[in-house]
């Protein structure tokens, strides 16, 4: 008895379900505990209402629900916002859920991209009800787009109690918690988000940045090398790999990377630039500097007064045209010294030279001591190199002074590329020291050339 009318309630509980189901999607609503007129006859009799008052309440949440429904987000909106200054006024209107017509509203204005009255829209909402996922979720989004990562967050952490496996909360959980430097804390949100949505290139790229910023570079690297060749990510990823790498001084991975990236189509402009910059500066640093000239000529071109490529073209022209003085300034330690070694054999004319010591001071001056004997005279002599081309102090050639004493030499030589101040120039006026200048080791370098040029003829 009890099993055949337990089963009967169960099937009566089934057809009103279908029963109920079908009528929604005919567009049935349920008020009052009893069905409503169907969507049709309801517009109808609301515009009769509307016609003999306007602001009738119960008459627009029908219109602003039709036209929410059938995703008429301007005409929704406008009916959604008179229909909201009437819940404003009269906060317990019949008929109409004021929770309701706030989120609908905010609904509308944010498919608008009206973000403003979006924003207003939803804090009322949630004034009425603070534990709705979607209010929580489209706030929070919108303090994210206005920067405001702390309050984001909160209400994104409020969102993701309701749904803890959403990607859209996840995702910009994750991004606000890396707006606030927060890597660690980020990444784990990302990563979720990532497996949910495997196509999210924007979230691989911020996970990517996670790594690089938490100091875990080789994880960093491989999303960044991944994404280089993405039409979107991928100037960007060049961009940012190309930086490691340059970084730990791999200059030909740095070099690989930022050409990838210059491959690219439509690179935003401030991209661009910087790619075109940092490849030139590092193909400077392989002393390539004829194959970035012409890189930083184009930079020139699209960003006039770029950093510092003025400068760097001025210096860099002037380079590419004298071999020599490329190998003074950039060239290796063992050319530079080479070079010196031949200006000091040719100084002096049809000396007899005899270099009997040569001392490095890291990058920054060579020095090399000689015996010269001429017809006239013979005397022991220093020369200092020194590779700066900013202004040399009196520091630097007291010390040479210093140095000269120790050696029992007859007089220094100091030569530069760059320029002595008027303390260095004082310090030499009553001793033994010539300082040379780059507009005088110019000529010496040119003599170096003439000279070549005449035994190849030979």
């Amino acid at each position: 008895m009890y099993p055949i009318f337990i089963g009967i309630i169960a099937i009566i509980l089934v057809v009103s379900f279908v029963f109920l189901i079908k009528g929604a999607a005919r567009g049935v609503s349920l008020g009052g505990g009893k069905l409503s007129k169907d969507r049709e006859s309801a517009v109808k009799e609301a515009n009769k209402r509307l016609a003999q008052n306007p602001n009738d309440p119960e008459a627009l949440n029908v219109i602003a629900s039709a036209y929410f429904d059938e995703q008429k987000w301007d005409k929704a909106m406008k009916t959604y916002e008179t229909l909201s200054d009437q819940v404003a006024m009269n906060h317990h209107v019949k008929g109409v859920d004021n929770f309701e017509v706030f989120l609908r509203y905010g609904i509308s204005a944010r498919k608008l991209n009206m973000l403003d009255q979006a924003y207003k829209a939803f804090s009322s909402a949630r004034s009425f009800r603070q534990d709705n996922f979607e209010v929580n979720y489209e706030l929070g989004a919108l303090e994210f787009d206005r920067k405001n990562y702390e309050k984001a967050v909160q209400l994104l952490a409020a969102a993701r109690t309701q749904d803890p496996d959403s990607p859209a909360v996840l995702r910009y959980l994750g991004h606000a918690l890396f707006r606030l430097k927060k890597p660690k804390e980020a990444m784990s949100f990302i990563r979720k988000a990532i497996d949910l949505a495997p196509d999210d290139k924007e979230s691989l790229y911020t996970l990517a940045e996670c790594y690089h910023e938490a100091n875990q570079t080789e994880q960093a690297l491989r999303i960044f090398n991944h994404l280089r060749a993405d039409p979107v990510m991928g100037p960007n990823s060049c961009l940012v790999a190309g930086t490691i790498h340059l970084d730990t001084r791999q200059y030909e991975a740095a070099i690989q990377d930022f050409e990838i990236g210059l491959k690219h189509a439509n690179i935003k402009v401030d991209i661009l630039a910087e790619l075109r910059y940092r490849l030139s500066t590092t193909l400077i640093k392989l002393n390539e500097i004829g194959k970035a000239i012409p890189h930083l000529k184009q930079l020139q071109a699209e960003n006039p007064g770029y950093k510092d490529v003025a400068i760097l073209l001025g210096k860099y022209i002037e380079l590419s045209a004298n071999r020599n003085l490329q190998t003074f300034l950039m060239g290796s330690s063992a050319d530079f010294i080479a070079l010196c070694r031949k200006i000091v054999m040719t100084y002096f004319g049809r000396a007899k030279v005899k270099i009997t010591n040569i001392t490095v001071n890291k990058a920054e001056w060579a020095d090399i001591l000689a015996e010269i004997d001429t017809s006239k005279w013979s005397d022991l002599i220093m020369f200092r190199f020194i590779r700066t081309q900013g202004s040399i102090g009196e520091l630097i050639v007291r010390d040479f002074g210093s140095h000269l004493k120790e050696v029992k030499a007859g007089k220094g030589i100091c030569i530069t590329v760059g320029q002595y101040t008027d303390e260095a120039k004082r310090y030499t006026e009553a001793r033994l020291i010539d300082l040379i200048e780059k507009e005088k080791l110019q000529q010496i370098l040119n003599s170096l050339d003439a000279r070549a040029a005449a035994v190849v003829k030979k």
